[in-house]
């Protein structure tokens, strides 16, 4: 676990609301509040441990339910009087069922899914599986696969056909997520250099 903001927590006023969120979908899960001794606990644990204002005690999420929340970071507002705890649920956390307490649905990005699928077949050699077939022939087969998708893609690109295109988009994209995992790579790395390119782009466009 890290602290981002490594600030005193103004608990003058006893109890601070306690926004968590999903540290791997950002999706915010609860509301709840904290004071000293449950945000004591909560770090020694590595557990989201609330006050409960209505049982006037301290109250750990998922005692009843095991529906816990692994914390993974923890920031503090500008004002040092509320937090941001990014946490890993281990189960639905509304306590009538439901992912949040919004009632929204609390999963990740599909590609993110997807990369998880293709690990899980080339892990476990699903032997009827395309994706582990695929992966045992080697880096070069994976390669000339991904080039023979790239070239379909372009292809379908100077004719009008949407529904062509993306079939062919989809394909070089789920052929590219295995040469990724080939490699020994995820998708997210890949995205941290998309963005901090941007972000070098940004500062420079500031000076």
């Amino acid at each position: 676990m890290s602290f981002i903001q490594k600030k005193e927590i103004n608990f003058k006023k006893g109890l601070i609301p306690v926004i968590v969120q999903d540290s791997k979908t950002s999706k915010v899960l609860m509301l709840g509040y904290m004071n000293q001794e449950s945000y004591k606990k909560s770090i020694e644990e590595k557990k989201v441990i609330f006050y409960s204002r209505s049982k006037k005690r301290l109250w750990k999420k998922g005692e009843i339910s095991h529906n816990y929340l692994l914390i993974k970071d923890v920031l503090i507002d500008c004002d040092q009087d509320s937090l941001l705890i990014k946490a890993v649920p281990t189960g639905p956390i509304c306590h009538k069922g439901s992912d949040t307490c919004w009632k929204e649905i609390n999963k990740m990005n599909f590609l993110f899914y997807l990369e998880k699928i293709i690990s899980n077949r080339i892990n476990k050699k699903y032997k009827n599986s395309y994706i582990f077939q695929l992966f045992k022939k080697g880096i070069n087969k994976i390669s000339q696969k991904l080039g023979e998708e790239s070239v379909e893609m372009i292809i379908e690109s100077k004719d009008n056909d949407k529904n062509f295109f993306l079939n062919e988009s989809a394909d070089l994209l789920f052929h590219y997520l295995i040469l990724l995992h080939k490699k020994g790579i995820t998708i997210q790395e890949v995205i941290n250099i998309l963005e901090e390119r941007h972000l070098k782009k940004k500062e420079l466009r500031n000076i």
